[in-house]
């Protein structure tokens, strides 16, 4: 990991914490073209209702939208979890060469089970995934759960045990 990862993985967890206070699992990415951001996003599918507003696909979408460009294929995507099976897909279908991911997610992350080429890490279009800040990742995740432990009228009841299984997982 090289001091421009920890910048920028800085500030994808700085967007975590924005999910967070919005009573969201507090997930961030940016992506970034030539050293400079030209997408980002955090989770907000309980604020829009929306099952596919993920960090990563809000921060794609308007990467595409800024460079007026589907093709990614000179970017850097760098999101505070291991990308899910949906964001895996777009991020292989976007061609993002490189992904930084924070902490891996070893029940939702990549479709490696259901991938008989091995996951979206063996697709010739991501050559390159590195971990990175996973301490900072873990004491965003702890700090949310505490949050909602001490206050449970934060979230709704139905979502309880979702959380409570990413919580799991980010601690393990």
């Amino acid at each position: 990991m090289n001091g421009a990862d920890e910048k920028w993985m800085e500030m994808a967890l700085d967007l975590a914490h924005q999910a967070a206070e919005l009573g969201e699992v507090p997930i961030g990415a940016i992506v970034v073209r030539n050293r400079v951001v030209v997408g980002q996003g955090y989770n907000r599918r309980e604020v829009d209702v929306d099952p596919t507003a993920h960090a990563e696909l809000i921060a794609i979408r308007e990467t595409a939208q800024t460079l007026r460009n589907w093709r990614l294929e000179d970017c850097t995507l760098y999101v505070t979890l291991e990308p899910c099976i949906q964001c895996c897909g777009s991020i292989i279908l976007s061609r993002i060469p490189k992904i930084v991911f924070g902490a891996e997610d070893p029940k939702a992350g990549g479709p490696q089970p259901v991938s008989p080429a091995g996951g979206w890490q063996a697709q010739p279009s991501c050559r390159d995934h590195r971990r990175c800040a996973c301490g900072s990742m873990r004491g965003c995740s702890e700090r949310f759960f505490r949050r909602i432990a001490e206050n449970p009228a934060l979230i709704i009841s139905q979502r309880k045990s979702s959380l409570s299984i990413y919580f799991s997982i980010i601690l393990e």
